[in-house]
């Protein structure tokens, strides 16, 4: 089976002195990664999202504000969310590395094909970035998906500790795009009960289960074996991309969700399977959340383990 790893250090250009979103964290997954595949890894150059497809998601008002920004030598969007010199660029890599997982993923040129990439995305709207995030890069990779007619009904699996406020936002009243999310609650952002569903024409495609702190393995696998993972094989999506966030982990500085390596691979394992009884050629991954260097390597050679082994469940003989 075939691994992508996307991954490009100009993404480190991306950088605050302190702060928790660094670039380790980017070195860590990708180890994580390699750790676990061996010849069947490619790691192709990584090319940066062009404007026109940032354009479908993010209003060109807020793309001025990063270029204003950038142009005087950085800033904060918020708190938490910072510009420096070379962000715009590091954005535009990390949203061009996760449409090409996607396309990748969708056509069977991978099996998996994870972005390893920062900075974050899930937490960015359409006019505003926010908790780390400057663009929501699976939601940029689902438009550029679509806008080269890969694939149409796409769902979004979300493990970050946190609910993804932003993609929520951009999707709930699209009924062709299926949101599945765990997260810690009550928590940041304050998103993410499970009354939120979606609107309009969407409702009924957004499935959140808000799991108290301390929660640990069996209520994550329990959440998603018995309610997101069914939930996404009756919407029978024709792609599937994961916000792949690793700030539920014990370890996690952070959060206190209390998840362990083992709950990330038998996770991953699910939606392996499913990818495969779907048929899809496979399953794209872009990095969010996660502050524990170990954790992070460790959850994601876990990820990828799960996801080869619920796909070879039903595309191998036994």
């Amino acid at each position: 089976m075939s691994v992508w790893l996307l991954t490009d250090g100009g993404t480190d250009a991306h950088a605050s002195p302190g702060h928790p979103e660094r670039p380790d964290r980017r070195a860590a997954v990708a180890d994580g990664v390699r750790d676990v595949v061996g010849d069947e890894l490619a790691e192709p150059p990584v090319e940066p999202i062009d404007r026109r497809t940032v354009g479908l998601i993010h209003d060109a008002g807020y793309l001025d504000v990063l270029k204003d920004a950038e142009s005087r030598g950085g800033g904060w969007l918020d708190p938490d969310t910072y510009v420096v010199p070379g962000s715009l660029h590091a954005a535009e890599l990390a949203a061009g590395a996760t449409l090409q997982a996607g396309i990748a993923a969708a056509t069977g040129s991978a099996d998996v094909a994870f972005a390893v990439i920062r900075p974050p995305g899930h937490h960015a709207a359409a006019r505003r970035g926010s908790g780390f995030c400057l663009f929501n890069n699976v939601a940029i990779a689902l438009a550029g998906m679509r806008g080269r007619r890969v694939a149409d009904r796409i769902a979004i699996v979300d493990w970050d500790v946190h609910h993804g406020d932003g993609t929520q936002a951009i999707f709930e009243a699209d009924p062709s795009v299926c949101y599945a999310s765990t997260h810690q609650s009550p928590f940041y952002p304050g998103t993410g009960g499970r009354d939120e569903v979606g609107s309009g024409a969407g409702v009924g495609t957004t499935h959140n289960r808000p799991l108290p702190a301390g929660s640990g393995d069996e209520a994550f696998i329990a959440a998603w074996r018995d309610d997101l993972v069914p939930a996404i094989a009756d919407f029978m999506p024709d792609a599937i991309l994961v916000s792949a966030g690793y700030d539920a982990h014990r370890d996690d500085p952070l959060a206190s969700l209390e998840v362990t390596d083992a709950g990330y691979e038998a996770v991953a394992g699910m939606i392996g399977v499913l990818s495969a009884q779907l048929g899809l050629g496979g399953v794209a991954l872009t990095l969010e959340g996660g502050y524990d260097l170990d954790a992070l390597r460790a959850s994601a050679a876990a990820t990828v383990r799960g996801l080869l082994a619920g796909r070879r469940s039903l595309t191998e003989p036994d």
